[in-house]
């Protein structure tokens, strides 16, 4: 049977959760997650959990914040002054925004605090600091990229 190698272009279903069992995200219900593995497209303990899988084989990967998106990085919060939201808005604690940066992108940022002058935003990614755990179903391998064999 063909098992997952580096650069096979793989069909998933899976299921996200956080070490306290909570889902955050999951296939079911939609595609299976279509990706190349060993390309980056997704983080690295998924990459490296489909290895040596084959169809329709199922598998648990823990996932520690090191191959997932990382620690919560301090360089990502900023404070923004209060009297720059617009005056509808009442900033609250936990409250999700989306920030454009100077070339038009859109990134979002939840609010960390709020303190009398200044909201402090925190642009880390939403999974920064949490290890996770995912239930695979390997659904498909279609060939990946062809061996080029130099002389």
């Amino acid at each position: 049977m063909q098992q997952v190698k580096k650069g096979d272009t793989v069909k998933v279903h899976y299921h996200g959760k956080l070490t306290d069992g909570s889902t955050f995200d999951s296939s079911e219900g939609r595609e299976p997650l279509e990706f190349e593995v060993g390309s980056g497209m997704v983080i690295p303990g998924f990459d490296n959990g489909v290895l040596g899988l084959t169809v329709g084989e199922k598998r648990t990967v823990n996932i520690p914040v090191d191959q997932a998106y990382g620690p919560k990085r301090e360089d990502l919060f900023m404070e923004f002054p209060i009297d720059r939201f617009p005056a509808d808005l009442t900033p609250e604690a936990g409250m999700v925004l989306n920030m454009s940066n100077g070339e038009g992108q859109q990134m979002p940022v939840v609010i960390a605090e709020v303190k009398e002058d200044v909201v402090v935003l925190d642009a880390n990614p939403p999974l920064a600091g949490q290890d996770l755990v995912f239930d695979i179903e390997l659904v498909e391998i279609s060939g990946g990229s062809p061996l080029i064999i130099m002389p």
